[in-house]
């Protein structure tokens, strides 16, 4: 007879389906055909969304008529801004706001479709400046991994933590220095570094913090050419980053942006490299657009103490 193995019973955990609830300077309007209409601040803008197959709600026409500036690609990872104005600036700025705390940023249109924010992440934000607040430590450390422009490190800033801000390439790590400065806030510490080899030497020198934030590309470099691919290294980032978490108060929030990753993933990464975990969430985050579709965008998994 086959031999039979005894499956512990766990309390289930359930998936959720998160989408942000306080932005005023951001809407998704339709999305569709493998792109999306999207208004930041007063600008509307069309751009390629790989996730979008189903068809737009909203007619062609009704696109055409609404937008400011379209994205063309050249290629599959540049591209060209087609301004129905000239005029049109090419930086702007935009506000978010929770009931913890407000923060600013500089968008830009980039060559690489990306204007400097995933509006998406502000379901991440508003768990950190909530969680941040129901500490007991009033100035928390707070560590932001794979960083970019700074939207989370923005926010552990102004709800009150003391926060590192690490990012492999130096532009964009200025791009979130200006963000700052615009926030009106101050002290962020910056480091240009490969994460797992910045995770790997706080390690060595005993560091801790109360939170940690991970939203790591699907593929990256580091600095000095470090190779990083999601599948290959997220076991190993785990598995280090939560020794570095505060036993006492702490939160971890990964949040993967990867076809391939599914919240099951995030579940099964986190609960091996931290089997004591409680509180633990995982879901998908999505963007709801005002003509009717839910555009998803990306996995996470997060617990507090």
């Amino acid at each position: 007879m086959p031999k039979r193995f005894n499956i512990l019973t766990q309390t289930p955990n359930t998936i959720q389906l998160l989408t942000p609830q306080y932005w005023k300077d951001y809407e998704l309007i339709d999305c569709g055909n493998f792109e999306k209409l999207e208004r930041f601040g007063e600008l509307i803008l069309i751009r390629p969304e790989p996730q979008a197959v189903w068809p737009k709600s909203l007619h062609e026409s009704e696109w055409n008529k609404l937008h400011h500036i379209r994205f063309k690609g050249r290629s599959a990872t540049s591209g060209d801004w087609l301004k129905k104005n000239p005029k049109i600036a090419d930086r702007w700025h935009i506000s978010y706001q929770n009931k913890e705390a407000a923060i600013k940023f500089r968008l830009g249109l980039t060559s690489f479709k990306h204007v400097g924010i995933f509006p998406e992440q502000a379901v991440n934000w508003d768990y950190i400046s909530s969680t941040i607040k129901s500490f007991k430590n009033p100035q928390p450390k707070v560590l932001n991994l794979f960083a970019y422009t700074g939207g989370a490190s923005l926010i552990a800033k102004a709800a009150g933590a003391d926060t590192t801000h690490v990012d492999s390439i130096k532009q964009v790590v200025t791009w979130a220095n200006e963000n700052q400065e615009l926030s009106e806030l101050d002290n962020i510490r910056w480091v240009v570094e490969d994460a797992l080899k910045f995770v790997k030497r706080e390690l060595k020198r005993g560091n801790k913090y109360n939170g940690i934030i991970l939203d790591p590309p699907a593929y990256g470099h580091g600095p000095k050419g470090e190779k990083w691919k999601l599948e290959d290294h997220i076991t190993e980032m785990m598995h280090d980053v939560v020794q570095l978490l505060d036993p006492q108060e702490h939160f971890l929030i990964l949040n993967t942006y990867s076809l391939g990753f599914s919240s099951v993933i995030v579940e099964n990464l986190i609960k091996s490299s931290f089997p004591q975990v409680k509180n633990l969430e995982t879901g998908e985050l999505y963007l709801q657009a005002t003509a009717g579709s839910k555009l998803p965008l990306g996995v996470f998994g997060k617990f507090r103490s």
